[in-house]
């Protein structure tokens, strides 16, 4: 069962697992993370193994490399997304192949950034994804589209019964799918962040998913919202 974040933890420092092989790259990380003023360091790994190892103790939010020298950062975001699904991942990386992408999204990230994005935008694309936000470069963003309208047209014949979300649970999930983080939703909807906190958690559990993007992928692929694109 996801567990999201209640109010009270807004502002609390957030714990950054980076998992990245370049060593330039990793201590450039670092250094945002150490200079912002929300985020603390919760650890730092140049492969899987490493990796696998420091994601037992539970970081708020990693970022990871797809390309590491022992393995893919995609068996990382499962692990991750399996032990504990409240915590995010971010994939930061150099590719931009559609393939690795929609992987990467239906492993269970919540955001999908490139490395060469401004400095000041990784401390606010970590703030984003952990305050219920979901940052993908907007270059790669039509993969996503893609995906959702072949995957569907490719299993008109075999449908599988749609999950069974309820008028509330669906107006959700259209604003998750318009990017709105948890405290607009409430704001738009007049409900409280906690009763939207719940939905979400439900619409998680419907549909057997762990991350917003993932539920967003799975809901069109079951005709359930519509993204324009």
């Amino acid at each position: 069962m996801s567990t999201l974040l209640n109010d009270s933890e807004a502002d609390k420092l957030i714990a950054v697992l980076i998992i990245e092989d370049d060593s330039m790259m990793r201590r450039h990380f670092e250094r945002v993370i150490a200079e912002h003023p929300r985020l603390t360091l919760f650890g730092s790994a140049g492969d899987c193994k490493a990796g696998l190892k420091l994601l037992q103790k539970r970081p708020d939010v990693m970022l990871v490399d797809l390309g590491l020298p022992d393995g893919n950062g995609m068996s990382l975001i499962r692990e991750l997304k399996s032990v504990y699904p409240s915590s995010e991942a971010i994939v930061v990386s150099i590719f931009t192949e559609e393939e690795k992408v929609v992987g990467a999204i239906r492993a269970g990230a919540s955001g999908y950034l490139l490395k060469d994005m401004p400095t000041e935008d990784i401390g606010a694309s970590i703030i984003d994804v952990f305050q219920g936000g979901s940052p993908i470069n907007p270059s790669i963003a039509r993969y996503i589209l893609r995906a959702v309208s072949g995957r569907r047209e490719d299993s008109d014949e075999e449908k599988q019964p749609a999950a069974e979300l309820s008028a509330r649970e669906i107006e959700v999930l259209n604003l998750i799918a318009r990017g709105y983080s948890r405290r607009e939703i409430a704001s738009i909807l007049a409900l409280s962040t906690h009763t939207v906190v719940t939905h979400v958690r439900h619409i998680y559990e419907k549909l057997e998913v762990h991350s917003r993007n993932e539920a967003v992928f799975e809901a069109c692929q079951q005709g359930l919202i519509t993204i324009h694109g």
